[in-house]
């Protein structure tokens, strides 16, 4: 099993009757009505033309046909070019030209970001709903009205001859540095991934999960949808954004075994539902402080948060970013089945990681079999250095982009991560942070901006922050929760507003003094600043920093 066409075949001989793919609300796709499906999505595709190696891209939101549509294209040799649904339009065309993509499965909700952009090879437009075809010109309005292009055959008739090298994906990802990169993933690469993943939980078909990140992104399609659906799990979407009013009855209806997300949607749980039960009354508020009590607490909060969330969770995987380590404290005292893992889309995405109960505060874990990582030119004195990977999940390189290849993987074959970190005795793996994120001080000391954050998010009414530096000084930029504080002064009715602006600048002078206590000398903060909107952000709900130096 090295392709996605030859995992397709072997994983709906062995669970063709169990349910694969399917709505929350709805009945789902069985493993072998999938199959028939992408087949006959690969008899349409081949009327239009499309062959091995050309590039087909999926602009959707989460849905069973966003799983058929990406068999179909690997599975005939053609290479899928997944889209995040939050791209604007400028990115979706410099992506569609840049990839040369001849046609775009497009759902109807994200039609309108394509309907009056320049695609000049782009020649197909299918709706993914119906699987469509788009007549040119067609208005939003008129889309559900249209029936399906798909034909009754589902039976191949010729041989897609596809090899593990071959190019299965290209990702684009604006991640946090501003220039979109084409990642080049093979199946191999795809394939390996998910077979060493399912090394550290086991999944079969009793499994259920919800999917709540974008399946665009690597994270999501390959360790929330290849690794279950290889596994025979059934995987679940949900027709809105996950909001808490849509998200949880989905969560009592699913009743999942597993689920995918990353640090900012569990810190949140835990900032805007489980610290302001505590905080309620004087006497928890108070108990919180101590450590055996506070454990207690945790632990009943993480009987509730279990609840939340169905019930019967067993793996609740966290990675696309650091996860704040009061918040990982809290599940780790709570009991909670939490996991981590570290990697990047260049790396198809895992390199390190743990399963539910097996972790350390703040590390990623140990590294995923059948990859090799290294510290380079560690530090004699800390022993953190840059991260370099190496295996058969390292990307083929950036499409159309040989020199900035060159700059991150080696003759020999070392991936750089860009990320400084660290093994303790154990091969657990901490991450310090990002290389290009370093700060260096006046006097050459290395600053880590994502430390001083972790300290400044733990602050009462603090959602977010990001430090940079400017013209030589440290600089915090704060979002509030803002919504806490007008609760907080409701009592003052029309002097309320002007009440927090006047507090804001104390809690400033109060978050500063606070910092400053807690970081070494040349870490300190010299100025705050209050943003009142929150800090733009990736798909993985990472801040896009570049926009912010």
């Amino acid at each position: 099993m090295n392709t996605l066409g030859e995992l397709l075949v072997q994983t709906v001989q062995k669970n063709g009757n169990y349910p694969a793919l399917g709505f929350v609300d709805e009945k789902p796709l069985l493993y072998h009505e999938v199959s028939k499906k992408v087949n006959q999505v690969i008899h349409l595709l081949d009327i239009l033309g499309i062959g091995k190696g050309d590039k087909v891209a999926i602009l959707s939101s989460n849905q069973p046909n966003w799983g058929v549509a990406f068999f179909a294209v690997t599975k005939m040799g053609a290479v899928v070019v997944p889209i995040l649904p939050d791209f604007h339009e400028e990115e979706i065309e410099n992506v569609l030209n840049h990839s040369g993509a001849k046609a775009l499965f497009v759902s109807e909700s994200l039609y309108r970001k394509v309907e009056n952009i320049n695609k000049p090879e782009l020649k197909h437009l299918i709706l993914i709903e119906q699987f469509a075809l788009l007549p040119s010109g067609i208005s939003k309005d008129e889309l559900p009205k249209l029936e399906t292009s798909l034909g009754e055959k589902d039976e191949l008739a010729g041989n897609y001859l596809v090899d593990k090298d071959d190019l299965a994906s290209i990702i684009y990802t604006s991640g946090t540095t501003g220039k979109s990169k084409g990642v080049m993933l093979s199946h191999n690469n795809l394939v390996f991934t998910a077979r060493m993943a399912s090394k550290i939980h086991h999944i079969d078909h009793t499994d259920r999960l919800l999917s709540v990140l974008p399946l665009s992104h690597t994270y999501e399609n390959t360790i929330a949808f290849i690794l279950p659906f290889m596994q025979g799990a059934s995987i679940y979407y949900m027709k809105k954004l996950p909001t808490p009013s849509v998200l949880l009855p989905a969560l009592k209806k699913i009743r999942p075994t597993l689920m995918l997300t990353v640090p900012l949607i569990i810190e949140k749980v835990y900032k805007g539902s489980v610290l302001p039960n505590i905080n309620s009354k004087a006497i928890t508020r108070g108990l919180y402080k101590l450590a055996p009590t506070r454990r207690l607490l945790n632990r009943v909060a993480g009987k509730k948060l279990m609840n939340t969330f169905g019930g019967e969770l067993k793996f609740f995987g966290i990675g696309g970013a650091k996860l704040d380590p009061t918040v990982e404290q809290f599940l780790i005292e709570a009991k909670f089945p939490y996991a981590v893992g570290y990697g990047l889309t260049e790396t198809s995405p895992l390199l390190a990681g743990f399963d539910s109960f097996k972790g350390k505060h703040q590390s990623t874990g140990p590294v995923m079999e059948g990859v090799t990582l290294k510290i380079n030119d560690p530090d004699p004195q800390t022993g953190q250095g840059e991260i370099w990977a190496k295996g058969e999940n390292v990307m083929k390189g950036y499409y159309k982009e040989p020199e900035l290849t060159k700059e991150v993987i080696t003759e020999d074959g070392w991936f750089k991560t860009g990320d400084l970190g660290a093994f303790d005795s154990d091969g657990y793996l901490f991450i310090k942070g990002r290389l290009k994120n370093m700060i260096v001080g006046a006097s050459g000391e290395n600053i880590y901006p994502e430390e001083i954050e972790a300290i400044i998010n733990r602050f009462q009414y603090v959602l977010e922050s990001v430090v940079v530096q400017q013209k030589g000084k440290l600089v915090a930029m704060v979002h509030f929760n803002m919504e806490e504080l007008q609760k907080r002064f409701e009592h003052l009715k029309e002097q309320a507003n002007a009440f927090i602006e006047k507090h804001l600048d104390e809690l400033k002078q109060e978050l500063q003094v606070y910092v400053n206590s807690k970081v070494n000398k040349f870490s300190k903060l010299q100025k705050v600043v209050s943003k009142a909107e929150p800090f733009e952000k990736t798909a993985t709900k990472k801040i896009k920093r570049f926009l912010y130096y």
